[in-house]
């Protein structure tokens, strides 16, 4: 399957999508790291006796939701603040349209070798 490319109309288009996903999928991997640290720390304390229901819980809801990202062929760069790149071509050029949660619209992107600092208004 070859990788799926976007133009803004069409990155634009998942932006409800995103709105709803991202902050869920931030909460599930913050649930993980606390569950992680909670265990860790009664693992430390008491050598265990600690349930992780919760840690199962919060792995798969991350799990899901980085699937539904990975089938869209949305690529996540940073969980914590909802920054997402999708693959594109401008002016014949492999570029990532790039998009932050709170952004109104997808208005930038960068090149490969860029990333966030180096993005450009489209």
């Amino acid at each position: 399957m070859s990788e799926r490319l976007f133009d803004v109309a069409a990155a634009d288009a998942l932006l409800p999508m995103l709105r709803d996903l991202l902050p869920r999928l931030r909460a599930s991997r913050q649930a993980l790291i606390d569950a992680s640290t909670r265990i860790t720390d009664a693992l430390a304390a008491d050598g265990g006796g600690i349930a992780g229901g919760d840690w199962f819980e919060a792995q798969e809801r991350l799990r899901a939701d980085l699937m539904t990202l990975a089938d869209e062929g949305i690529l996540l760069r940073d969980p914590a603040s909802g920054l997402v790149d999708f693959p594109a071509e401008v002016e014949g050029q492999r570029v990532f349209l790039c998009w932050r949660l709170g952004e109104e619209r997808v208005a930038w992107f960068h090149g490969p070798q860029a990333g966030f600092s180096g993005r450009k208004p489209l």
